[in-house]
């Protein structure tokens, strides 16, 4: 039975990583940070399969640890600072976690089973945002980086070092290049998650409004489901490489709020709509759009459900949460 070793097992993408994991038949073990994290819950009662490992990306020896105890086939990387916008505030424990925390874990997998005899195989969460100011458009696996935040310049980091020792230590070592992807597992503090959840509670009578930045920025989004698809597919290759995975499509956040609004019976979505500077970023990512030419003919992955469906997928998940946590 081939075992995972998941870090960012409580994230949105682990939780859907593991399930996928799981139903494959795989023995899942977490990466878990702290004595008593308080997301410990969710994973005993949700996902009862996966086996905890205590660590942090922060802590060499204790990935080292959770290496040996684990010995899995799989290292999956998922675990990051990952909130843009937090990154700005705390962009040195940005740097620490998402990027040097790639290192460390690259040096505990070389240090416990990185040689051609006990070959472990490594996955990177890089991302679009390592495009930010971009170059060329659409995006692909060429296109230079040019990130605008402390986070997509420690995911720059964690991309060139993945690559680094790739090459240097023969490691079977692979970066996905992600673009935006969501789902109901978004955690609230994400404009996707934020937006569906506050239709939901503004058709519900929960609240009036909902408050947001640059309106006109677009993304390439797809359903997070699908995206963990992608990532196995790339640790199941005969060598490594890094690859784009993205819809090929780009929507704007009007758009993501005509669509979520819609869902609700509400045709005209303005009045509900406020903008506040302090959600602008001091450096924007305008347009994102990827190119997935390579996952596609190589890894002969897909995405499956499209941006109405997530979209649609998302608000009645928020419907159904705020609805049963209002009738307690």
């Amino acid at each position: 039975m081939p075992r995972a070793f998941i870090t960012g097992i409580t994230g949105q993408d682990g939780q859907h990583l593991a399930e996928f994991l799981h139903n494959k038949g795989y023995d899942v073990f977490g990466l878990v940070k702290g004595q008593n994290n308080p997301r410990m819950d969710l994973l005993r009662d949700e996902f009862p399969f996966v086996q905890p490992v205590p660590g942090d990306l922060a802590d060499l020896p204790s990935l080292v640890k959770a290496l040996e105890t684990s010995q899995p086939d799989e290292v999956y990387n998922l675990g990051a600072i990952s909130f843009v916008a937090m990154s700005f505030n705390q962009a040195e424990l940005t740097a620490n976690i998402t990027g040097l925390g790639v290192l460390r874990l690259l040096e505990a997998i070389r240090m416990v089973g990185g040689t051609s005899n006990n070959k472990i195989r490594f996955y990177q969460a890089s991302s679009s945002e390592m495009f930010g100011k971009v170059r060329e458009t659409p995006q692909n696996e060429m296109t230079p980086f040019h990130p605008r935040s402390p986070y997509g310049c420690a995911k720059v980091f964690g991309h060139d070092i993945t690559v680094n020792y790739r090459e240097s230590y023969d490691l079977f070592a692979c970066s996905g290049i992600l673009f935006n992807h969501e789902g109901p597992r978004r955690g609230l503090e994400f404009v996707t998650r934020k937006i569906t959840n506050a239709v939901a509670r503004i058709k519900l009578g929960l609240q009036d409004s909902v408050t947001l930045g640059n309106l006109d920025a677009k993304r390439d989004w797809g359903y997070a489901g699908d995206y963990v698809k992608a990532m196995w597919l790339m640790l199941q290759q005969d060598q490594p490489d890094d690859y784009v995975v993205a819809t090929g499509e780009t929507h704007s956040i009007e758009e993501l709020l005509a669509l979520a609004f819609a869902e609700v019976g509400i045709d005209d979505w303005h009045p509900y709509v406020k903008q506040d500077p302090k959600y602008f970023r001091p450096a924007e990512v305008d347009l994102l759009i990827g190119d997935s030419t390579k996952a596609r003919t190589k890894l002969g992955w897909a995405p499956e459900v499209d941006f109405p469906g997530l979209v649609k997928l998302m608000v009645e998940n928020d419907l159904r949460i705020e609805s049963s946590r209002n009738s307690r």
